[in-house]
């Protein structure tokens, strides 16, 4: 069985081997070429959803048609700085944002608010609940890089402080899904496993209103390392981002670097991931996912080439799911 320990461990022979992936160190080749799409059954297949973000600050009717394209029947509504279709969103107003939707055959899968924070979601919470929306990512916010015994207090007195949105969410057939961000408190493999551990605890056998949003980027880049993570804290996790850190995306860049972030062309070998998802029944979201710079541009300035892009991950996805 996999134990806290043990990621204690792999952490710090990571950090002390230099393994955790510095993009100022190194420079890596990317795999261009295409990967074939495997039909798989639906109960099967990863549940796809598109971030709008990686569209930057495009307006939806032009990204909405791309993800019906795509076959993808799900968004993840991102906004300001990153991109701006949730203030789109409040713009054009609820009916005309779900008349868009039903027009592409699309739903809303997602809205991600880092600008509310965790204790700042209740409206959102009911906005999701009139759209059928069932997920709200937010980050945790808080006192980042603790460890041992206050790494877990902190962890838990953040679990205590979130039981009234936590409630509120469950109500309302929403789910917080706190993401593991660099400068947080959940920053680290130990503070993923303390949540997992807290959320289950405290859940009292009715865990659903709160999760995690699990991002590789921000964790050391070592497959064993995030294989165990996912397997040990699968239950509490609601959605996972198809995501490395390759060379970064806090400076400019060459776009091929840049585009190390995306699954199948950096460093990071997706596949045992993916195969944990697999094994372990994972019904979450699986988002494709990747920052350019600087935030609210579009990944590629042809928006067919976003799409592109988008393609050639979700068949490597698929082939490797």
């Amino acid at each position: 069985m996999f134990r806290r320990q043990a990621i204690q461990i792999a952490s710090a022979s990571i950090l002390a081997n230099n393994v955790f992936f510095d993009p100022l160190e190194e420079a890596l080749g990317a795999h261009t070429h295409p990967y074939p799409t495997k039909p798989l059954p639906n109960d099967a297949a990863p549940k796809h959803i598109l971030a709008t973000s990686l569209f930057g600050t495009e307006k939806l009717e032009r990204i909405l048609p791309l993800a019906e394209q795509l076959g993808i029947e799900h968004i993840d509504l991102w906004p300001k700085i990153h991109g701006s279709q949730r203030e789109e969103l409040t713009q054009m107003g609820e009916d005309r944002f779900a008349e868009l939707l039903a027009k592409h055959k699309l739903q809303l899968g997602c809205i991600t608010q880092f600008p509310l924070g965790p204790f700042g979601l209740a409206d959102e919470i009911r906005l999701c609940n009139r759209l059928h929306c069932p997920t709200i990512v937010t980050g945790s916010g808080g006192t980042a890089g603790l460890h041992g015994p206050e790494l877990k207090q902190a962890v838990e007195e953040f679990i205590e402080k979130l039981k009234p949105h936590w409630e509120l969410a469950r109500e309302h057939q929403v789910t917080i899904a706190i993401e593991n961000h660099s400068k947080s408190l959940l920053d680290s493999p130990d503070s993923i496993l303390w949540f997992h551990e807290f959320r289950m605890r405290h859940a009292a056998g009715a865990p659903d209103g709160l999760a995690v949003a699990f991002a590789p980027y921000h964790l050391p880049q070592n497959e064993k390392l995030l294989t165990d993570l996912l397997a040990q804290t699968l239950p509490s996790i609601a959605l996972f981002y198809a995501w490395q850190h390759g060379k970064g995306c806090m400076q400019a860049q060459p776009k091929e670097d840049e585009l190390l972030q995306l699954p199948g062309k950096g460093p990071l070998d997706f596949k045992p991931l993916l195969k944990t998802l697999r094994d372990g029944k994972y019904q979450g979201w699986t988002e494709i996912f990747m920052h350019p710079f600087p935030r609210g541009i579009p990944i590629h300035s042809d928006l067919k080439k976003v799409a592109d892009e988008i393609r050639t991950a979700q068949a490597y996805i698929d082939e490797n799911w």
